[in-house]
Parts: C-alpha cells; sequence; structure tokens
C-alpha cells in the first residue's frame, strides 16, 4: 500500500493562530489541513478574508481539504440555507476542497423515517450550491446516541437517493465509527477520515465524548490502526487527519512533538 496521506485538523491545536497552525502542519511534513468556523479568535470566525486564507496556505504549501462544518445541516431551513451559502463560498474563495456536514446532535429528528426525509430534504438542498462552487459536502454521521444521524449505511444511502454520489462523500471518524457501533465500512464513498484514540480505561463507550478524544498511541481502545488498515485494504487513499479534541493534547507544551510519535506509532500498524 501506499504511505498514509495524514492531515492535520485545527482542532489538534485550537489556540495557535491560523498562521502558526499553517506552519505546524508543514514542519510535520503533512500538506493538508482543516479549517474551522468554531474556534474564536481564528478563522473563519474572526472576519479573516477568503483570500487571505488561500494565500497562506499557498505560502505554506499547504491545501485546505475541508472547512469544518455546517452544523446541523439535515435540520434545513431559511437560517440553515444561509449558513450553508455563506460557508459554501468562503469554501470556495480560501480553496477548500469541501465542507463537513454535521448532523443535528441534541435527540431531536432521529424518528425513523423523519431521520431519512430530513437527510434527503437537505442533500438535495444543499446539491445545487455545492455542484455550482466545485465544492464537495462530507457528511458526517455521528456516533453519539442523541444524534439524528449515527449510521455511515443511512448517510449512504441518502446520497444514492438524491443520486449524490458525485456531490457527497462520507466522513468515517473513527471515534463515531466505534460509538455507533457500526460494522460496515464504506470506501467507495468515503472522502475523509478524521483520527482521534481514546486511552481512557475507566469511561464507558456509552459515555465517551469529545474531551477524550486524544492523540493516537498505544492506548487505544478504538482500534483506529485497525479501522485505517481496513480502510486502505479496501481502496480507501484519501487524508486521515488528526482531529483530537482534548484539553490533555491542546494543553500540551510541545504537540509538534505529539503529533509527530502519533504518526510515527500509525504508520507502522496502519
Amino acid at each position: 500500500m501506499t504511505t498514509i496521506q495524514f492531515a492535520l485538523n485545527h482542532m489538534t491545536a485550537p489556540a495557535l493562530p491560523l498562521k502558526d497552525f499553517f506552519a505546524l502542519a508543514a514542519s510535520l511534513g503533512i500538506s493538508a489541513v482543516e479549517i474551522r468556523n468554531d474556534l474564536e479568535g481564528n478563522a473563519i470566525i474572526d472576519g479573516t478574508p477568503a483570500a487571505t486564507v488561500r494565500a497562506l496556505a499557498e505560502r505554506h504549501g499547504l491545501t485546505i481539504i475541508s472547512i469544518n462544518a455546517l452544523q446541523r445541516f439535515n435540520e434545513w431551513n431559511g437560517d440553515r440555507a444561509r449558513e450553508a451559502e455563506e460557508l459554501v463560498t468562503y469554501a470556495r474563495d480560501c480553496g477548500a476542497k469541501a465542507l463537513v456536514l454535521v448532523p443535528v446532535n441534541d435527540g431531536s429528528g432521529q424518528g425513523d423515517g423523519e431521520r431519512q426525509a430530513n437527510l434527503r430534504q437537505a442533500l438535495t438542498a444543499l446539491k445545487p450550491m455545492l455542484d455550482e462552487a466545485g465544492i464537495v459536502g462530507l457528511v458526517e454521521p455521528l456516533g453519539f446516541e442523541i444524534c439524528s444521524l449515527r449510521s455511515k449505511t443511512e448517510a449512504a444511502e441518502g446520497i444514492r437517493a438524491v443520486k449524490g454520489e458525485g456531490t457527497f462523500k462520507l466522513v468515517h471518524d473513527t471515534f463515531h465509527h466505534h460509538l455507533a457501533g457500526e460494522e460496515t465500512f464504506h470506501p467507495e464513498l468515503t472522502g475523509l477520515v478524521h483520527i482521534s484514540g481514546v486511552a481512557d480505561p475507566a469511561v464507558t463507550v456509552s459515555d465517551m465524548r469529545d474531551p477524550h478524544r486524544v492523540l493516537v498511541g498505544a492506548g487505544d481502545r478504538l482500534d483506529n490502526a485497525g479501522q485505517m488498515k481496513r480502510l486502505r485494504e479496501s481502496g480507501y487513499a484519501g487524508p486521515f487527519s488528526f482531529e483530537p479534541f482534548s484539553p490533555d493534547v491542546h494543553q500540551l507544551s510541545n504537540v509538534q512533538a505529539a503529533v509527530r510519535d502519533s504518526m510515527a506509532f500509525l504508520a507502522t500498524r496502519a
């Protein structure tokens, strides 16, 4: 198999200004990054022009693989349509290849039939927007029990139902895959993989939350290496993007060394 293509999500070091985050990625030999619209004092939320972000990425030799994310995408309404237009336009203008689409995650919209209809409605509305801008929509099911879209299989069925295979791809998040208890992989529809580990031996799977998500190492309970290996052996050749949410990672004095160690760990196992 080919060498693993690692990417870096800004959540790895959310306190870093964008230029320093880009420099961190470049220093690790990583050429693909994800920027976010939920980090205070940082692009996109601070009003940094898209052209500035594009120029900064080019200066560091980086490809922006996604903006993360349009939240509650499957609760389609006027507000969501406006948010989507703004983010799709920003993605296009900053050179991002894709926009991550995150479902409602508050216990609502979970009814059988309701879930599928809401998903198809949102995908149908998003498709022409994304197509016009040349942006991919990355649908990211979340494994939390309160989420309105837990299953990648259900997401894949929705994409096919709207004939959206050319517009939409799936995010395979190793954390959420584990939480959802999902056995099926969809390498042919997967456009991005988010990787993070859980090392806390005490937390139950149903109690795992974002703050438990660390860089992948020897204590990983999610079998990131196994998930990655299966995806790669099944034909997935895209990026594996580090997305640790744990404050333990965010407070590291040398996050560069920690990410490098995780890359080395996975390179020999995945």
